[in-house]
């Protein structure tokens, strides 16, 4: 039942993002920045929720940017972009990492590889786009198990091995993601940056989410509660594949309104 439901979200979610594409490349400049806004005292349960747990967790910044209606009815930020005394406050330019979400922007770059039949089929073996990669451990893994993240593989001191069998259970791994943007810039000749750049920021008028080599006055600084942590590897790499993107508040909920109406801004 559990895979049956990954299934269908992934079905759902690619469907999205090609209905998104479709209509971004139409020529059109839609400017969603004009969305009104309309206060709505309805979401105060919201704003408070963020700010108790901005006071419980290691943080220096929060932001609330909520859409309802076709309105913007909430917009608020919290706080500061670091813990240095002279750190600027948090506003609606501010930029915060957005960790895993970034994935939705790697899928809009798959859907897209489909939709012009750089990918065949999200069941195509991974091999027959990456023949490179050990064909033991890799084999019988599909593009939809790396979607799914059902792929069943690990990286470990930078060898890959295999967990459990493809399509078998549901793990949490990189492995899955950093093929899923060797398999797009192979086939598409394209970055994920690239893509995401051509056919969603410039149409939209994106100009706050970014992937980012280095620090930039708008990011908020990443507090880890532990130093040294492994989880956290920044990165120089401005091609989509690394975990190093910070999006506004505000454009990463145009990018959610984007999608909830299937592209038709």
């Amino acid at each position: 039942m559990y895979g049956f439901k990954v299934e269908i979200l992934l079905f759902f979610t690619i469907i999205i993002f090609i209905s998104s594409y479709l209509n971004t490349i139409n020529g059109k400049r839609y400017d969603i920045m004009q969305l009104t806004y309309q206060h709505n005292n309805e979401f105060s349960s919201v704003l408070n929720h963020v700010r108790n747990t901005f006071h419980q967790v290691h943080c220096s910044g929060a932001s609330v940017f909520i859409i309802h209606n076709d309105s913007v009815v909430l917009e608020e930020y919290i706080g500061k972009q670091s813990n240095d005394s002279g750190a600027s406050i948090v506003n609606k330019e501010t930029q915060f990492h957005v960790a895993s979400v970034r994935k939705s922007y790697i899928g809009f770059a798959v859907a897209y590889a489909l939709y012009h039949n750089y990918i065949g089929d999200i069941d195509d073996l991974v091999l027959n786009y990456l023949p490179e990669l050990d064909e033991i451990i890799w084999k019988k893994t599909t593009i939809r198990h790396l979607l799914t993240h059902t792929h069943g593989l690990y990286l470990e001191q930078g060898i890959v091995y295999r967990e459990h069998p493809a399509g078998q259970s549901w793990t949490y791994r990189q492995v899955g993601i950093d093929a899923l943007t060797k398999i797009v810039k192979k086939t598409t000749n394209k970055s994920v940056s690239e893509i995401i750049h051509e056919h969603v920021f410039s149409p939209l008028g994106f100009s706050e989410s970014n992937w980012y080599a280095h620090k930039d006055d708008n990011l908020v600084d990443v507090i880890l509660p532990e130093a040294g942590d492994e989880n956290w590897q920044p990165s120089e790499s401005t091609e989509g594949d690394k975990a190093n993107m910070y999006v506004s508040t505000r454009e990463l909920a145009y990018w959610g309104y984007f999608h909830l109406n299937q592209g038709k801004i």
